[in-house]
């Protein structure tokens, strides 16, 4: 997790997601068409809020988000998911 150019508006935030899992818990390798999307990630960047509620969040919190939540970005071959602080269910 390294510096990024993005700086989200609002009460934006932008999560960088966990790997997905390798393997099973006994050991049974999972191949790529059947990897869960991840719905564990860092965030890496967050936006200022709005002048009625300012963000809870920080960069390094380790979130838990929806399964179909944010818009993803490549960038320099990462994959970083931009979503609504709303979006986001628990911190770690």
């Amino acid at each position: 997790m390294g510096k990024i150019n993005i700086k989200p508006l609002a009460d934006r935030v932008v999560i960088e997601p966990a790997q997905a899992e390798q393997k099973t818990a006994s050991g049974i390798i999972i191949p790529d068409t059947a990897k869960e999307k991840p719905q564990k990630g860092t965030v890496v960047a967050v936006g200022p809020g709005t002048k009625d509620a300012p963000l809870t969040l920080k960069e390094g919190d380790v979130v838990i988000y929806g399964k179909y939540a944010g818009t993803e970005y490549v960038m320099d071959g990462v994959t970083y998911l931009i979503m609504r602080e709303s979006d986001i269910i628990a911190v770690i």
